[in-house]
């Protein structure tokens, strides 16, 4: 039961992307090209994830999902090296290509080649991630 519930939040989350245009990568590298030609009709979109979004997390607390498990924890709210750094990576990646994960992966049926090489890529990163990481991490603490 649990699988068809995540099936079906997955189904609806890609179609409102579709719908949306979030995996349009013309219309998502306009929204970005703030220089340029302007599109800023994404705003609404992000506006319309961020404010339910928002709702969710306080209705969360202290309750726990109807098919068990618990709800993930809040995230941290403090600035540090590693949310800049991938704050920073990810918007390269988004501005670059105009695909960010959820996107890419709804656009796996129908975005070409390209589409499966973004996300080979960001499988790849995600993969060397945590490995470089622990690199960085025994660097400092030698330094």
């Amino acid at each position: 039961m649990r699988n068809l519930f995540a099936a079906l939040a997955g189904s609806l989350f890609g179609t409102g992307l579709l719908i949306s245009g979030m995996t349009d990568t013309r219309k998502v590298q306009g929204w970005l090209d703030i220089f340029g030609d302007w599109d800023p009709t994404l705003a609404f979109v992000m506006g319309g994830a961020i404010l339910p979004m928002a709702v969710a997390w306080l209705y969360t607390r202290g309750r726990s999902p109807l098919m068990g498990g618990q709800f993930p924890a809040p995230p941290e709210q403090k600035l540090g090296r590693n949310l800049i750094l991938g704050s920073i990576l990810f918007g390269m990646g988004w501005g670059l290509v105009g695909l960010c994960p959820g996107p890419a992966m709804a656009s796996l049926s129908f975005g070409g080649p390209g589409v499966w090489i973004f996300v080979l890529a960001m499988v790849a990163g995600m993969w060397a991630a945590p490995h470089v990481r622990m690199r960085l991490d025994a660097l400092n603490a030698s330094a």
